[in-house]
């Protein structure tokens, strides 16, 4: 097994700068769609002779819930597949595959270690829990995704409805709806296609210095990193 290594002389943001940045761009654009889908969502409101809402009141908005986990939703069905489907399928070329006729690193039996997650020095139910954590992690945030994409759609259908003087739905009434299933759909298939783009282009592109990449000089056929 090999050893933990120590970075003594580097920062704490060159250790974590790559999940520093990316959440920081989270939060940025989260906030930026909250101020704009709220000013959005007024106009409409004024449109129909509503009242505007205050942006604390929007943020448990229908409107706003609806889209903002009608996005994450598809990005953790992305990563939940993308996580289950690489254990066994292969895609000869791509840096995204694992390797054609050889077992890799990631395929050996856990080995309790003093370096080891404390999982692996548990055993039994816990380390075959474990084993498999990163996909239930993804799965799970993926189904709490999609109940809140399903709820904030079926709380901004109806509130839509009350100020054009229409009858309510019920949960039932509105999961069959199309619209419901078009918003969901629409996310789901950009979400399949850029991971197809990602390991088809891996095969014959490069990017020096980036680990989604093969290296440079790599044969085009050459499986994996």
């Amino acid at each position: 097994m090999t050893a933990v290594k120590e970075y003594p002389k580097k920062t704490w943001f060159y250790r974590n700068g790559l999940s520093i940045v990316f959440l920081s761009l989270f939060i940025v654009t989260l906030l930026a769609q909250a101020i704009t889908g709220w000013h959005t969502h007024n106009d409409e409101l004024q449109e129909e002779n509503g009242l505007p809402l205050s942006f604390s009141t929007y943020l448990t908005s229908g409107h706003f819930v609806s889209a903002t986990f009608e996005n994450f939703e598809s990005e953790f069905l992305q990563m939940a597949l993308y996580v289950l489907l690489t254990v066994q399928l292969r895609q000869i070329g791509s840096a995204e595959s694992k390797k054609l006729d050889e077992e890799e690193e990631v395929d050996r039996e856990p080995v309790a270690s003093p370096q080891a997650p404390w999982a692996v020095k548990k055993g039994g139910w816990i380390l075959k829990l474990y084993r498999n954590s990163l996909s239930i992690a993804f799965v799970i945030l993926f189904l709490f995704s999609w109940a809140m994409h399903f709820y904030g759609s079926w709380q901004d259908h109806n509130a839509e409805n009350l100020l054009k003087g229409k009858a309510l739905m019920n949960v039932w009434e509105y999961i069959g709806r199309a619209d419901f299933w078009f918003e969901t759909f629409q996310n789901w298939q950009s979400e399949f296609l850029s991971v197809a783009a990602i390991v088809i282009l891996t095969i014959f592109l490069r990017q020096k210095g980036s680990p989604e990449s093969k290296p440079v000089d790599a044969p085009d056929l050459e499986t994996g990193k």
